[in-house]
């Protein structure tokens, strides 16, 4: 990279010299156990460093190459991490290091990366890794002067390097770390749990068997917890939240009365570590013989093991490994001596710093609060996020018994609205429980506005909804019609049925069609209730919500295929490949597989371009043609230009690529749309529906005057959606100002900001705003904000 570009903005210039003039190069290592995109992470480090102008280096095997020194220490180039994105695991491979723990070793360490000039790590691990890097940076000084008086090194040396800064990026599947939402690999844990479970299920219907499955997870019970809510388990034992005494007698009758219910199946799920509140240890085999011996059940055991770790990496940890490389190696660049080590961490949709040692010490202290039995400090401890599927886990998987709930005598309507999206039936699900357990009598409207017309209403009760969780699709039915021209017929079924509340659950039309609810209130009391709609659609173009339930299934089917087709063009060589994803006129979906596959391109909407920058893109795959990396990857939302169509794409690099690449194009169409939904969407869909269910039940207490709801203030038909990290109820008729309703989409949309990451890991000389990089935080502050403000993801 040229930082005397002309396209680089005069601020990044004066940037991009003062970083690349320091003359201190970077080392990237993998430490500790490995996790599904490390990879992506070590590439974005490297892009990122050549692209400041720094040098970079490869420390192979972790902490023990930085200790051998010689071939394991090897700089870096942009082709060397070209085709690892898809790859699990770590390519620079990763040990544990005893000598590591010496200070003799550390010293030779220290001689090891002087002779390369490195005096900027990126540490990629686990705690104990980066506790490590953190003892490594305070002793570098003395390590330096040792090795001086050893005559080793000169004091020209010593002065130059005096100081080591340290940026660490947590990779590790147990999101076990403190001070960071996710950690790298733990979506990709989650999707394999889950693909198991799934393929359990059938098995276990077919013999009415009872399933126990161990997941990893020893001294932190976040994998247990979120695939028990993201499949509807029965039971879950977690280290941080252990089943009290006679758990066992509550455990085989909740067994026995689902059996009861006719449901051919029950799954447990247990973390390696998970212990009972006396801290002695439950295992899988203990589950399985108190099942058998109580009940007589079937029953069988699956440890899953290092299934977890293995496997490509998902979409979601390929965008969060590249966001948090190139953090690192700003904040790397920007350090100083008196900078503390940090972390890269994510909060919500944004990249932060936290200083490492204030993680360390959170992490370490939850581990204390189990020691000595104190299990809700350590479950508050683990961050609101833990503490809120924990309880979402319990309403939703343990019914009260029949006498214990109070009706309330509201009644609310639960209808999906629009296109059919992965997780719509695991928001149903939740909502139905939740509302039940809330004592309201649930009714389900089938195929939309539609089937409200016409009267397609009937109760659903708790049983009806197990086994929705991971299906795709929409078993209610959905269908695009507005409610306006109806309104009437619509008003006459919610009074015939006596409805007190309205949920929706779908994209942009149920969002118009909310509005137009709204609206008719002015003619119409009937609509005078609370109404409350839940974002679902893959297009993600909902405004009020950085997030809608199926867009990360949807992205996970792009980015996919595009591994598939790249794979093709490895053994084809100089070939491009078009692809269109769908989105309607946002570019979401586009924009992110564009980041999760390696594309070199993606056209959208919201980035107007014209023939001039066509023509760049097929210079640049020209030239990337003569490179080892002979292939090439774009990718077309559906409607970015009305004249620059996909066919006109392709036959423009087919023919300004003449006998230098050839192309292929590829429509996805409505793949994108169909199969099993992700962990993110089951998760997402279920949270957030059981949230709209306690804003309904919130509401309708509020309203509820001289025997009848009535609700006509703006802040009673609301839209919930996810703002950063938090979830925040905002009135529809206030988001109007927001919203391109010619075009279907948010007037701004926070991922725009990572288009640039994608066209400077594509190598495209480009400006990148670092006004926008990461900022300090404190672990303690963000948990306080986290706990009074809001309800994380």
């Amino acid at each position: 990279m040229d930082p005397s570009s002309e396209d680089v903005s005069q601020t990044d210039k004066k940037f991009l010299e003062n970083l690349s003039g320091s003359g201190k190069a970077i080392g990237v290592l993998t430490s500790g156990g490995d996790a599904q995109g490390m990879n992506a992470a070590v590439r974005a480090v490297v892009r990122m460093g050549i692209y400041v102008g720094t040098k970079v280096y490869f420390i192979h095997e972790g902490y023990q190459g930085m200790v051998d020194g010689g071939k394991h220490i090897v700089e870096a180039n942009w082709q060397d991490v070209s085709s690892i994105l898809q790859v699990g695991g770590t390519v620079i491979g990763s040990a544990r290091c005893q000598e590591f723990r010496t200070r003799e070793g550390r010293k030779q360490a220290a001689h090891n990366l002087t002779k390369h000039g490195i005096s900027n790590l990126c540490v990629i691990g686990g705690d104990g890794s980066l506790t490590g890097a953190n003892l490594f940076r305070e002793e570098w000084k003395g390590l330096l002067q040792e090795l001086v008086e050893e005559g080793k090194i000169d004091e020209a040396t010593a002065h130059k390097y005096s100081h080591l800064n340290i940026v660490g990026m947590v990779g590790s599947i147990d999101n076990d770390f403190c001070g960071t939402d996710m950690t790298i690999g733990t979506d990709s844990a989650l999707h394999r749990i889950i693909e198991v479970v799934d393929a359990i299920m059938t098995t276990a219907q077919s013999h009415q068997r009872t399933f126990v499955l161990e997941v990893m997870g020893r001294h932190c019970g976040y994998l247990a917890l979120v695939s028990a809510l993201a499949c509807g388990a029965d039971w879950v034992f977690i280290p941080e939240s252990p089943p009290g005494d006679g758990w066992e007698d509550q455990m085989c009758q909740k067994l026995s009365e689902n059996r009861a219910r006719k449901k051919r199946l029950n799954i447990i799920i247990i973390s390696e570590g998970a212990i009972d509140c006396y801290n002695k240890p439950i295992t899988s085999d203990m589950i399985k013989d108190l099942v058998v011996k109580r009940l007589g059940f079937d029953t069988r055991v699956t440890i899953l093991g290092h299934v977890q770790r293995g496997g490509t990496p998902s979409a979601f940890d390929r965008i969060l490994a590249s966001r948090m490389g190139v953090e690192a190696v700003l904040a790397l660049l920007e350090a100083s001596p008196e900078t503390p080590a940090c972390v890269v961490s994510l909060s919500g949709n944004q990249a932060i710093r936290v200083p490492l040692m204030e993680c360390v010490q959170m992490t370490q202290e939850v581990q204390k609060a189990m020691d000595e039995r104190k299990f809700a400090e350590a479950v508050k401890l683990r961050g609101r996020s833990f503490e809120n599927n924990l309880n979402t886990y319990k309403s939703l998987a343990h019914k009260k018994p029949e006498g214990e709930q109070l009706p309330s005598n509201f009644t609310v309507a639960i209808l999906n609205v629009g296109a059919p999206a992965a997780g719509m039936n695991a928001a149903v699900r939740s909502a139905v429980r939740t509302g039940i357990s809330q004592g309201h009598k649930m009714l389900a409207v089938t195929d939309g506005f539609d089937g409200f017309t016409k009267g397609q209403i009937k109760e659903i009760k708790w049983g009806d909804v197990g086994g929705w969780i991971g299906q795709g699709g929409s078993l209610l039915g959905t269908k695009r019609t507005l409610p306006a021209k109806n309104a009437n017929a619509i008003a006459e079924q919610i009074r015939s049925h006596n409805i007190s509340a309205i949920l929706l659950i779908g994209g942009f039309e149920a969002y118009l069609g909310l509005l137009e609810l709204s609206a008719a209130r002015a003619k119409y009391d009937e609509f005078c209730i609370p109404m409350v709609m839940v974002p679902a659609t893959v297009s993600n173009n909902v405004p009020g919500s950085d997030f809608s339930i199926g867009a990360d299934t949807a992205l996970n089917a792009i980015t996919d295929t595009s591994d598939r087709i790249k794979q093709s063009a490895s053994g084809t060589k100089r070939r491009v490949f078009i692809i269109e994803t769908m989105g309607g006129y946002c570019g979401y979906l586009a924009s992110m597989s564009g980041l999760s596959a390696g594309a070199d391109v993606a056209y959208i909407y919201e980035e107007k371009f014209d023939i001039r920058e066509l023509q760049s893109n097929v210079e640049h795959l020209t030239g990337k043609m003569k490179t080892s990396v002979q292939r090439g990857l774009v990718l077309r939302n559906e409607n970015c230009s009305e004249n620059y169509t996909t066919d006109f794409i392709y036959q423009l690099y087919s023919e300004e690529g003449k006998g230098v690449f050839d192309c292929r194009k590829n429509v996805l169409g409505h793949m994108q749309q169909g199969g099993s939904p992700s962990p993110f969407d089951r998760n997402f869909g279920t949270k957030i529906s059981a949230k709209a269910m306690q804003w309904i039940t919130k509401k309708l207490s509020e309203t509820y005057r001289q025997g009848r709801v009535f609700a006509n203030s703006l802040d009673t038909a609301c839209l919930l959606g996810m703002c950063r990290r938090t979830l925040v109820f905002q009135p529809v008729a206030e988001l109007k100002n927001e919203t391109d309703f010619q075009h279907r989409i948010p007037k701004e949309q926070w991922w725009l900001k990572l288009r640039p990451l994608m066209k400077i890991l594509a190598k495209y000389k480009i400006s990148y705003d670092v006004s926008d990089a990461g900022q300090m935080e404190h672990v303690d502050r963000r948990l306080t904000q986290d706990t009074q403000n809001s309800v994380a993801i």
